[in-house]
């Protein structure tokens, strides 16, 4: 069979798997668990987030190897609410980088809009001279004259080449991957959903890739949001606070990453940080420079004033402009979703009866 053949029959299984019940994916995902157990002779970790998927799956594992270990990477970045689970999760080391965040952006640059646009940035403003690595980036153009649109970055980011800072992709390397080396063979709670470039390890490797350089699991790979939120109810499972309440994140990750920020509606990631966690948003503000990055790409940043019945989220009555609570609120009613952002008395829906000036 050829490379190009196995890979559109691995697309067509992944399309499958994700239509499979809970039920299936467990036991598919549990499946997955042993054959890589097994092929290490139990020499294997979870590779521990604190978030929702590596909770599933550290508990997932558990339940057929109870002793398996977590390894968490503590970077400095992670919401103060993960690093409150990950101490109350049993049988978790903690690991940590070389660098600090703040010394990976003066080295590296910042990573910005998704890890392949920031690598080929990265390739442009460090080139010397005209190369043929850069000639592709720029314009798609092969050595052999074809072209290729995977190869080049997109049109509306090429002006990033000639910004006033340096961008790179080092920094999930640096700051992530590098700690966990010499841990045993991990698994990881990466699915497809999460981006294209997921999705695309899913048809090149499989779910356990055994013939990796750095050989890695996935064995949720294939689960949904849905599923994960499922399989944490049915379990009963603990879980970070930063998922909980009116000011939920639906993502952890880095608190300070800017890879997908340019897509997200208002309020976004960091302007809701603003709200929940200010500590973290002034210092990513002033002593990162965060601020002016996301200027320079034309995202916002920091929250209009706040809207005076603040404290009191009440339905039926009249909002300042610019209240971001009442902008999460628009958005999720938009979206067709029931009301989450507290409004006291909202009946959820259509029907929410909160105004606007």
């Amino acid at each position: 069979m050829s490379d190009t053949q196995e890979m559109a029959d691995r697309r067509k299984q992944l399309d499958h798997f994700m239509q499979l019940s809970l039920d299936e994916k467990i036991k598919l995902s549990l499946k997955y668990i042993r054959q890589w157990h097994d092929h290490y002779n139990g020499d294997v970790a979870v590779s521990f987030s604190g978030g929702m998927d590596s909770t599933v799956l550290l508990h997932m594992a558990r339940t057929i190897y109870p002793d398996t270990a977590g390894y968490f990477v503590d970077t400095g970045l992670e919401y103060p609410e993960i690093k409150a689970h990950v101490k109350n999760t049993p049988n978790v080391v903690t690991v940590r980088p070389k660098l600090t965040f703040k010394q990976v952006l003066d080295k590296y640059g910042f990573p910005l809009v998704s890890k392949r646009v920031s690598q080929y940035v990265c390739e442009v403003q460090r080139s010397k001279g005209e190369t043929a690595t850069k000639r592709l980036r720029m314009t798609g153009i092969r050595t052999d004259g074809t072209f290729s649109k995977l190869g080049k970055i997109p049109d509306k980011w090429l002006h990033l080449v000639d910004a006033p800072f340096a961008i790179s992709d080092r920094c999930c390397d640096a700051l992530k991957k590098s700690p966990l080396e010499n841990i045993p063979h991990p698994m990881t709670g990466t699915r497809a959903e999460e981006s294209q470039q997921r999705s695309l390890s899913f048809v090149e490797f499989g779910v356990n890739g055994f013939d990796l350089k750095k050989p890695r699991s996935t064995p949720l790979v294939f689960w949904r949001d849905l599923d994960i939120w499922e399989y944490v109810e049915v379990e009963g499972l603990e879980y970070a606070d930063c998922y909980k309440g009116d000011n939920a994140v639906a993502r952890t990750g880095c608190m300070f990453c800017m890879f997908g920020v340019h897509l997200e509606r208002e309020p976004n990631r960091f302007q809701m940080m603003e709200i929940t966690h200010p500590k973290q948003w002034a210092y990513c503000m002033e002593k990162l420079g965060i601020r002016e990055v996301l200027e320079y790409i034309g995202v916002p940043w920091e929250n209009e004033p706040e809207c005076n019945l603040l404290c009191g989220f009440t339905s039926g009555v009249e909002h300042d402009p610019g209240c971001p609570v009442l902008k999460k609120h628009n958005a999720e009613i938009e979206r067709g979703e029931r009301c989450g952002a507290g409004f006291k008395g909202c009946p959820g829906g259509p029907q929410c009866t909160l105004t606007h000036k």
